[in-house]
This record gives C-alpha cells, sequence and structure tokens, in this order.
C-alpha cells in the first residue's frame, strides 16, 4: 500500500507541477509581448526633438545671461580688492615713515635730559635766548602732536581699508560660488540637448543643428561680408560701424560667455560690435536693454538692438529687411535670421 501510495502521488504532483510552470511561463511571456508592445516609446519627431532642444538651449542662454552677469559682478569685486589693497599699502608706507620720524623726536628729547625748565632759565647765560628756545619747543611739541594725531587717523583709516577689502572678499567668494552655479546650469542643459538631438538617425538629424527656426532657413546665410556700411539709413556713423563688424564675423562659433574675437555669447557679439565703433556697452542683454533709448520696433534702423523672449535673454543687432545678425546658440554660427524667428521682446538705439 505504501508504494502504491508513492505511485499515486509521484504522477499526480509532478504531472501538476509542470503543467502549472507551462502555463504559468507561457502566460508571463505572452504578457511580456503583449505589455512590450504595448509601452513602447515612439520615435520622436524631429519637429519634437528641434522644439525641445530649442527649450534647452533658451534655458542655457537664459543661464548664460545669469553666468555673464556675475562674472561682471565678479570682475569688479576684484578691481575693487586690488584698489583697496594698492591704498592700504600706500598708507602703510606712509605710517612707517611718520612713526621713524615720530622715533627719532622721542630718541632726541631722551638724550636732551630732564632739567627742569625754570632751572635751565635761572643758569641760563642768556635768559631772552632761552626763552625763545623754549617758545620755538613749545612750537615744535604742538607740530609733534599733529603727527602723532595724523598717526592715529592713518592706523584707523587702515583698519577701515582693511575691513572693506574682507567684505570685498567675502563678496568675491560670492561671485565665484555663483558662476559655478550657473556654470553647472549651462552644461547640463546644452548636454541634454546635444544628447537629445543625437537619439535621432542621422538621415533625421540632418539640418536640426542650423538654426533655431524652420521660418531662418530661406534667411540663414544672408549676405557675404561687405565692406563698411554707409546705409543713409543707419543712425549714424557708429551704428553703421557696429552693424558692418556683425557682418564680418557671419559664421563665427556661438561660444557661451565668449565675447570675440572669434567666438561670441549672443550678448558679446553685441558687445564686442559696438566697441569696434568706439561704445562701450554693458555685458548682458538685461543691461543693454537700458543702455539706449527705447524704440517701437516699427522705427527700427541698422545698428540698433533688439531684444526677444520675455525675460530679455536673447539679442540681435538689426541690419534691416525685418532681419537681424545674432548669435544664436551652440548648434548655430553668428548668422542673419528674421526677427519673426523668436517672440520679440523690445529694442534699444544706442546714442
Amino acid at each position: 500500500m505504501a508504494a502504491h501510495r508513492r505511485s499515486r502521488q509521484r504522477p499526480a504532483g509532478g504531472t501538476t507541477a509542470r503543467t502549472a510552470a507551462t502555463i504559468a511561463l507561457a502566460g508571463a511571456a505572452t504578457a511580456a509581448g503583449f505589455d512590450g508592445s504595448g509601452h513602447a516609446e515612439p520615435q520622436p519627431t524631429p519637429d519634437r526633438v528641434r522644439a525641445d532642444a530649442d527649450r534647452l538651449y533658451r534655458e542655457a542662454e537664459a543661464a548664460t545671461e545669469k553666468y555673464n552677469g556675475a562674472q561682471e559682478r565678479a570682475e569688479s569685486a576684484r578691481r575693487r580688492l586690488r584698489a583697496l589693497q594698492d591704498e592700504r599699502a600706500r598708507r602703510e608706507d606712509r605710517l612707517a615713515s611718520a612713526r621713524a620720524a615720530l622715533g627719532s623726536v622721542a630718541a632726541a628729547q631722551y638724550r636732551g635730559g630732564g632739567l627742569d625748565p625754570a632751572l635751565q632759565l635761572v643758569l641760563s647765560e642768556d635768559p631772552d635766548g632761552y626763552l625763545d628756545g623754549a617758545a620755538l619747543a613749545e612750537r615744535v611739541g604742538s607740530r609733534r602732536k599733529a603727527a602723532v594725531g595724523r598717526v592715529r587717523s592713518q592706523l584707523r583709516e587702515i583698519e577701515r581699508l582693511r575691513g572693506a577689502a574682507r567684505i570685498e572678499v567675502t563678496s568675491l567668494t560670492s561671485r565665484r560660488a555663483e558662476l559655478k552655479r550657473h556654470r553647472t546650469t549651462i552644461t547640463g542643459k546644452l548636454t541634454a540637448a546635444r544628447r537629445l538631438l543625437s537619439r535621432l538617425p542621422p538621415e533625421r538629424r540632418a539640418g536640426l543643428g542650423e538654426g533655431t527656426s524652420r521660418s531662418s532657413q530661406g534667411h540663414r546665410d544672408g549676405p557675404a561680408a561687405p565692406g563698411p556700411v554707409t546705409s543713409p539709413a543707419a543712425p549714424g556713423p557708429r551704428a553703421a560701424q557696429a552693424v558692418s563688424y556683425a557682418y564680418r564675423k557671419l559664421g563665427s562659433p556661438y561660444v557661451w560667455g565668449a565675447t570675440g574675437p572669434d567666438a561670441f555669447d549672443c550678448s558679446g557679439l553685441i558687445q564686442a560690435a559696438y566697441r569696434s565703433a568706439g561704445v562701450s556697452l554693458p555685458r548682458t542683454t538685461y543691461a543693454q536693454i537700458d543702455a539706449g533709448r527705447r524704440i517701437p520696433r516699427s522705427e527700427l534702423l541698422p545698428g540698433d538692438l533688439v531684444f526677444f523672449y520675455s525675460g530679455i535673454s536673447h539679442v540681435g543687432i538689426y541690419v534691416g529687411d525685418g532681419r537681424m545678425i545674432h548669435a544664436p546658440n551652440p548648434s548655430a554660427p553668428v548668422r542673419v535670421a528674421p526677427l519673426d524667428e523668436m517672440p520679440f521682446a523690445g529694442a534699444t538705439r544706442v546714442t
């Protein structure tokens, strides 16, 4: 009976287990097949990739302008710190000279001895001469007191300069940390944009990096770099020179933080163009829009600065016929483009 029971348990248990396992595996395979095909992510279209890459480039450019502003503030802090250190060094030199002079007077007074002034008058063979000398000594003493006062004032001023220098060191340290944060943001956005574009096969990727808008394709190349601009439409010779400089830089690469002469970001190109005309402009788009007189779009002339997006994060230089020259982003070089390829935010005429 024991053997009979064993023979009945083996087939029943083994068959049931194998059958259950087979069914489970088949079901899992079927489920996996349906699940995989049901949740496969569709390949993004070129337009979708373009839109996402444009967004990342805009965010990177906004961070670039913040980086440029932080860099400008850091450079100002460095200049103030150097000036404070130079001034402190000059005052410490003067303090050392004043202390040396006071030390000589003190040593002479000590060597002069300690006769009471009344006794010196009694013993003097020339009382009138002694009195004249005493008056001179009193005047010398007054000057010495003034010299001591000046030394004390110099000490206080040196301590003030040291405190101011400590404040600038703290400011500079903060600016450097700010620069690092913005640099991290910029590189992260640019890396994400490049990775996004790389997901497309080469035949779909072709042409995506040549601009930020399809509407720019017909204007991208623009005219070749001309000679000096002499158009009467330019509001003045400086504006004409700035436009001429921008034309000469067509094809230059976009590099964030660059101000030329061979690479630029958007505000760096504008700053360099007007620098060539002898005009000093601020470094960032946020400051450049206030560097001249605001004008409506209907009154644009070559050389005017044109700004885009609500955050004033992009700038170009107007060249006429509804077009501008600008440095778009790392996917495209300095080029001619229509104003309508980005949301217009305002314009400024540099005076």
